[in-house]
């Protein structure tokens, strides 16, 4: 209980003065000369500054407000080792019941890095659980704060904290521990397919060790190089991306001796490769309309460089014209199909049917290319279905599905198959949202038996139309139809071939925005 005095002028301070003040001074001129009632009216105007000053007994209650501390715990990961957790514990308990001691304290405990998500258990975030706890504390009750961590700590800030209080740190473990650790300075998230990407790391020890480790450098599983790094200076490294698409490189150094973990002896990055320029070889078995469809989509594509060959008579056909009159350049079969098959990104053969054009070997060069990662679209029409099929030969091996030798001639529109509409090649298509598509029909399929891969579109009575399969490292598409061109003309409407056409294509190539989606 407090008892006090206090005043509460029935008007303004500045306006109170201005009023009594003059008046005070005819009062004590009265006195000075001793005038009549003088007394008087000076009691009078004590009476009345006492009314306008209207003084106010006050009994109030007051409680004194607690400061706050905060214990921030650190329960990341690297708490587990050894005796750290026991050690955190029996700190948390003791600094509980020495505050304990003091009434003026409100202790709040806050544990960090305790999620169960293992990336958010990885990283150390001391001060943004500091922050939190005194979100709805003023700065005048905050009386300090206690940290119980290994010393490890992600979000410490740069300079002097932004934190007007004592803060003290509690560092579980012991001086002796032992522990390495390696990490990526710099990964840049893309790189060009085949060029040198230029990357840096730091292997970084405990009690200011010196020295030099061996750094085992693998890509996609691979040990490309070891590397010989100091400890603590970031090193250079320089690794080739092998291939487009999401790319693993993992650098790893070997455990020391009483080392606490090696957990940490392995770093990470994932690194999308995009090629520079996409070298794509399109073959056409004759001319006809959809010819030009192919050629005009990947003449269209600054990324692309194209090497375009069609037949136009078939070496049988002799009457005469000499050679330099029949094509501009003789077909280098031996240099596109042997020499130089590894350069291309993508072989396309567009109503291509086997007519000793191409040696009955170099089937075999193109599948093994498809192995061992190349991409190959066959377009097919009638001819896939004949005696002269492409699927006669040994590239055979590479295809997706076998002719029945039947060539259904029905008019149909092309639709997506329930596991089409998921798929990125052919998933949100332009016109597949409705029934019938929003798109024209094609009147003619190429049958089919037993189809492997994935039937991403159907054509009539629900034969499988566009194939999608993966052989060894390399992908295969088939296109059981010659009728795309359709859809190029606005025929009925016409239909998203661009759209379709290229997204196959990026596919086949392993363009990272089109992989499949998929649990790691």
């Amino acid at each position: 209980m407090n008892l006090s005095l206090a005043f509460e002028p029935l008007i303004s301070w500045p306006l109170l003065g201005l009023v009594l003040a003059p008046l005070l001074l005819l009062a004590l001129v009265g006195l000075w000369f001793r005038q009549r009632g003088a007394v008087f009216r000076f009691a009078a105007l004590l009476a009345l500054t006492a009314a306008l000053l209207n003084p106010v007994l006050l009994d109030e209650e007051r409680e004194a407000l607690k400061s706050v501390v905060a214990v921030v715990v650190d329960r990341s990961q690297s708490q587990d080792i050894g005796e750290r957790t026991k050690q955190t514990d029996e700190a948390l308990a003791g600094l509980q019941q020495r505050l304990g001691r003091f009434k003026q304290f409100d202790v709040r405990v806050v544990e960090a890095g305790k999620s169960e998500a293992a990336e958010e258990r990885t990283e150390t975030r001391l001060f943004g659980a500091l922050e939190s706890a005194f979100r709805d504390v003023p700065p005048s009750r905050i009386g300090g704060a206690v940290m119980i961590t290994d010393g490890e700590v992600h979000d410490a800030p740069g300079g002097t904290p932004d934190f007007n209080a004592p803060l003290h740190a509690l560092i579980t473990g012991n001086d002796q521990e032992k522990d390495r650790r390696i990490r990526f300075e710099n990964a840049p998230r893309f790189g060009l397919v085949g060029k040198p990407l230029e990357m840096t790391y730091r292997v970084i020890g405990t009690n200011n060790e010196a020295g030099s480790v061996d750094v085992r450098v693998s890509v996609n599983g691979e040990q490309v190089s070891v590397e010989r790094a100091t400890i603590g200076q970031a090193m250079p490294l320089q690794v080739t991306i092998p291939g487009a698409g999401r790319n693993i490189v993992e650098l790893a150094i070997d455990p020391e001796p009483d080392e606490l973990t090696d957990t940490n002896n392995r770093a990470i990055a994932l690194i999308d490769g995009i090629r520079e320029n996409l070298r794509v070889l399109l073959v056409s078995g004759e001319p006809h309309a959809g010819e030009r469809t192919w050629r005009n989509l990947l003449k269209s594509d600054a990324s692309v460089d194209l090497v375009h060959f069609t037949i136009l008579r078939p070496p049988e056909k002799q009457d005469g014209t000499p050679i330099n009159e029949l094509s501009l350049i003789a077909f280098p079969t031996r240099e596109l199909f042997v020499e130089k098959i590894k350069d291309f990104d993508l072989i396309i053969f567009d109503r291509y049917q086997h007519r000793d054009v191409l040696p009955i070997l170099y089937y075999d060069y193109i599948a093994e290319y498809v192995e061992k990662g190349g991409a190959l679209l066959i377009a097919a029409g009638p001819e896939y279905a004949g005696e002269s099929s492409i699927a006669r030969t040994p590239l055979m091996s590479a295809l997706p599905a076998m002719p029945t030798g039947e060539v259904v001639e029905k008019a149909f529109y092309p639709r997506l198959t329930e596991l089409g509409q998921r798929h990125p090649v052919t998933r949100g298509l332009d016109g597949s949202a409705t029934e019938p598509p929003h798109w024209s029909r094609w009147f003619r399929t190429i049958g089919v038996e037993n189809p492997g891969g994935e039937a991403v579109m159907k054509g009539a009575d629900d034969r499988p139309l566009l194939l999608l399969d993966r052989k060894g490292e390399g992908r295969v598409g088939m296109f059981l139809s010659d009728q795309g061109w359709l859809w190029a003309r606005g025929f009925e409407g016409g239909g998203p071939h661009v759209q379709l056409y290229r997204r196959i294509a990026h596919w086949l190539m392993k363009e990272p925005e089109l992989e499949e989606e998929r649990l790691t």
